[in-house]
């Protein structure tokens, strides 16, 4: 355990983000690029308008090797079926376009996609325009959106990684309390926490 501590609290401070200077989405903004279809390891295309349920959308900047990913990616179809019961969709994006030759491939997308089971759509964000349009920062990185397209919620699952004393049990569920308020038509309370996790991979442009 004490190995495992060691290894994440290394590498919170060599992947912690490195897209601050882009512009950021807050609390209150209203989702970009809605409409933008991403090819899907299932083999279908999907826009964020596609998978939004009544109540809105779980967005979640995902990949294939980043270790918070993996240490968090076996709530993934737990947050999925929160998500339908409160009425939201749910989709991952992987927006690694730096990593397409290699470990983030559409090829080991639908393989990584089919070994855990995935019950919602895993899609491409090609030249990373959708994690650009968001601000998004880190694999995971977390947005919710209501049924008018207005962000609620953006930041972490959960404190897992927030504090190697924890022992990596978390104690504060923030996407999970966030899901609940909208099922239960109350205010969320967090509606935002710190993005942990690798820096998505983007290409230069000059």
């Amino acid at each position: 355990m004490r190995t495992n501590l060691l290894l994440f609290t290394g590498l919170l401070t060599a992947f912690v983000a490195q897209t601050q200077s882009l512009p950021q989405l807050n609390i209150g903004d209203t989702a970009p690029l809605t409409d933008i279809r991403m090819k899907a390891t299932d083999g279908k295309s999907y826009s964020l308008s596609d998978v939004k349920g009544r109540n809105g959308v779980v967005v979640i900047f995902s990949c294939n090797t980043c270790p918070f990913v993996l240490g968090w990616e076996d709530q993934y179809n737990l947050i999925f079926e929160q998500a339908k019961a409160a009425g939201l969709g749910m989709i991952l994006i992987n927006s690694n376009e730096a990593f397409r030759e290699k470990d983030d491939s559409f090829e080991a997308m639908v393989a990584h996609a089919k070994k855990n089971k995935y019950k919602m759509p895993y899609a491409v964000d090609e030249d990373h325009k959708l994690a650009d349009a968001f601000g998004a920062q880190t694999t995971p990185h977390v947005f919710v959106f209501d049924a008018e397209w207005k962000l609620v919620f953006k930041g972490s699952i959960n404190d897992k990684y927030e504090n190697s004393k924890s022992g990596n049990t978390p104690a504060k569920f923030y996407l999970s309390d966030a899901l609940n308020a909208i099922k239960e038509n109350k205010p969320i309370e967090v509606k935002e926490s710190r993005a942990i996790g690798c820096s998505i991979k983007r290409i230069k442009k000059s």
